[in-house]
Order: structure tokens, then C-alpha cells, then sequence
């Protein structure tokens, strides 16, 4: 079942990126602002969020559950896997809610420095990049840190992105987000 993640987790900032223009589509691509998330996947994020927060820090959701329309959307813009999967063989990770891009950012709102943009389709993005500031490298593994730590396996392409461990048994689903309402 979806919940809303901010049924899960009350003070977590989200910034859908594709329900805005600031997405490397430039476009609005969700006709829908509620982050939606699998049960399971909520219950690990609020484990990284008490985490976090007795260091000044909290997690800052790009996204979560993604239709497949949206999905096959990207793949049809970049068709590379590393970056997007093809939803009609793979079903897509983000279309069972158990995929999730994020970052860390200080309690202010701040963004932490990381090794690149989100959605920076390039090596900079990588988990295997190293030339970036100290302060970014030293950020990144944080986040990996704290995402493995409770139930999360890293995608090597991207350091935003998170898959629930067991993903694939998790079934694609088939929700209208803007249909949708928060519990």
C-alpha cells in the first residue's frame, strides 16, 4: 500500500522535482505534488530521519512512487540504463515505491554539498567518483552510510538514488497520484 511519506515522517522536506520545471526535462511531468511511498520504504526513511536529526540534519525527498507513464517518459528522453530503466522490461524501480531519491540538508534547509546535481546524468554523479571537494566525497558516503545502515542498496550511477533492499519483489503498481489522498 502507498502512504503519503509525510503521514510517515511530519517534518520531512520534499521537493517533488517532477511535479516543477527544475527536473532535467524542464518540464512539469507529475499532474500531482504528494510524495507517495510504500509502507516499508516509509518505515526505513524515518529510521535515517532519527538519524539525522540530533546532527542538525534531515533528509530532503526529490521522489519516491513514479507512473509508469513518467517513467517510460525518461526512458524515452535518455535511453541509457545506468540512469533510467526501460519500465516495459523492467517494470521500473520507482514504479513499486521502494526507489527513492534524496539528499541530506541542515536544519536551516541548507543542501549539503554533494559530488554533483541531481539528475546530473555524468561520471560526477558516479559512487566510484572521486575528484569532487573533500566536503562532497565526505557528505556522499554519509548518505550511503546511513541509507545501507537501514535497508537501502545504492545505485553505483547515481548517489541520490536508493533502492529498498528485495525491490524486485515488490510488484510495479498502477496509481494515479492525483487521485490519490493523504490519510
Amino acid at each position: 500500500m502507498l502512504i503519503d511519506i509525510k503521514s510517515a515522517i511530519p517534518d520531512v522536506v520534499v521537493d517533488l522535482k517532477y511535479a516543477t520545471i527544475d527536473n532535467f526535462c524542464k518540464e512539469v511531468v507529475y499532474d500531482f505534488n504528494i510524495c507517495l511511498s510504500l509502507e516499508e520504504t516509509a518505515e526505513q526513511l524515518v529510521k535515517v530521519q532519527e538519524e539525522l536529526k540530533p546532527m542538525g540534519l534531515q533528509i530532503k525527498i526529490w521522489d519516491i512512487y513514479r507512473p509508469f507513464d513518467a517513467q517510460l517518459k525518461f526512458w524515452n528522453i535518455i535511453q541509457d540504463p545506468r540512469y533510467i530503466s526501460d519500465p516495459r522490461i523492467t517494470g521500473g524501480r520507482h514504479t513499486r515505491g521502494t526507489s527513492v531519491d534524496l539528499t541530506i540538508i541542515k536544519d536551516d534547509g541548507t543542501e549539503l554539498l554533494m559530488p554533483s546535481e541531481f539528475d546530473e546524468f555524468t561520471n560526477r554523479a558516479h559512487l566510484d567518483y572521486t575528484d569532487g571537494p573533500k566536503e562532497a566525497l565526505t557528505n556522499r558516503q554519509l548518505l550511503q552510510d546511513l541509507m545501507s545502515k537501514h535497508g537501502f542498496v545504492g545505485l553505483p550511477t547515481e548517489w541520490w538514488h536508493f533502492d529498498l533492499k528485495n525491490w524486485e519483489e515488490f510488484p510495479p503498481l498502477h496509481i494515479n497520484p492525483s487521485k490519490a489522498t493523504p490519510p
